[in-house]
């Protein structure tokens, strides 16, 4: 069966199948209405002026990317007073009330939170200017949602942001391993430069996963902290899998996880790598099915690999040479472009 499948990648390199360095767009992306994300930026409360302008910063780098992305941006807690008719919590309520009714077969809403956190050893909470949303409210606001989701919790403490909001078709992010990390988390800002960031882009498929965002940021936050000969306070975590469990930048060689997940489930960071909030010029001309069909199958292929061992040899091929012939398919339909790997 080995044979079969030799021929199989040298055609898929031969037509352009296998992925080459992509051109990044200087512009927003085209595509079908409809088919672009959804991000609500959250900026919480800043405490000190110092700490203002960081999230001030981050919160521009998220604007601009959006605007490449051509996403359907809202913001919260940028404009100069929380209004006396609705908190920011109410806001932010609100507006997840919308998004979260949308169908499984919507665009990833993104969800980013940029500010303070607490943890008083049982309960999270993200600081807004009035009241602070916990952890608990936010995944209970959340249960609704069937679309794909992302959210990214920059806040010390944010870790049990992760515990609580995990779960299948979602992607969360924190800046913190344990609620305990209470000091101020640099990691937001790293992140926030680094999503549309060409030089993120660790595969050069010409654009940054989410995957690779969090391992650049990942790496800059421990750089900061040994060229200031201090001790780190801050280790983000990424979870994809659904295990509620996360995994840090140094379990990652390259965009692989080489942790072993629990329960036999999928290592982070697979979903994670395929999700791109600025799209290179190839998924730029997918449809939104396309690239979900692609993304599936893609995780076949991983679930398939990580079978492998217990797999007899030729049942192993030839599941693989199945879902290959079925990727090609997708790509078939569009001749002139140039996928990722």
């Amino acid at each position: 069966m080995t044979r079969l499948i030799a021929p199989l990648i040298l055609a898929f390199a031969t037509s352009g199948l296998l992925a080459q360095p992509g051109t990044r767009p200087t512009t927003a992306p085209t595509g079908d209405d409809g088919d672009h994300p959804t991000i609500i930026l959250v900026v919480g409360a800043a405490g000190e002026t110092e700490f203002g302008r960081d999230f001030a910063k981050a919160a521009d780098h998220w604007t601009d990317a959006a605007k490449l992305a051509s996403a359907h941006l809202i913001q919260i807690g940028r404009d100069e007073s929380s209004s006396r008719d609705a908190s920011d919590k109410d806001r932010l309520k609100q507006s997840l009330a919308t998004e979260v009714q949308r169908p499984a077969t919507a665009p990833t809403l993104w969800i980013v939170l940029i500010g303070h956190g607490t943890f008083d050893g049982k309960e999270a909470k993200f600081n807004l200017r009035g009241p602070d949303v916990s952890d608990q409210e936010l995944a209970q606001w959340l249960e609704p949602c069937h679309r794909p989701l992302a959210v990214i919790d920059c806040s010390s403490s944010s870790a049990p942001f992760l515990n609580r909001l995990s779960a299948p078709n979602r992607i969360v992010v924190t800046a913190t391993q344990s609620g305990h990390e209470l000091q101020y988390a640099r990691f937001g800002a790293y992140l926030a430069a680094d999503i549309a960031d060409p030089a993120a882009d660790l595969d050069k498929d010409g654009q940054t996963s989410l995957l690779e965002a969090f391992l650049a940021a990942s790496h800059q936050v421990e750089s900061f902290y040994k060229e200031q000969g201090r001790l780190a306070t801050e280790h983000a975590l990424l979870d994809d899998n659904g295990d509620a469990r996360g995994t840090p930048a140094t379990f990652f060689q390259g965009v692989r996880a080489t942790r072993a997940a629990r329960d036999g489930a999928t290592p982070d960071g697979l979903r994670a790598h395929q999700l791109h909030l600025v799209l290179s010029p190839t998924d730029a001309a997918m449809s939104q099915e396309a690239r979900a069909r692609r993304d599936d199958l893609e995780r076949q292929v991983e679930s398939l690999r990580g079978k492998k061992a217990t797999t007899p040899q030729a049942d192993y091929y030839a599941a693989l040479e199945k879902l290959l012939l079925q990727l090609a398919g997708v790509y078939d339909k569009m001749p002139a472009t140039r996928p990722r790997p």
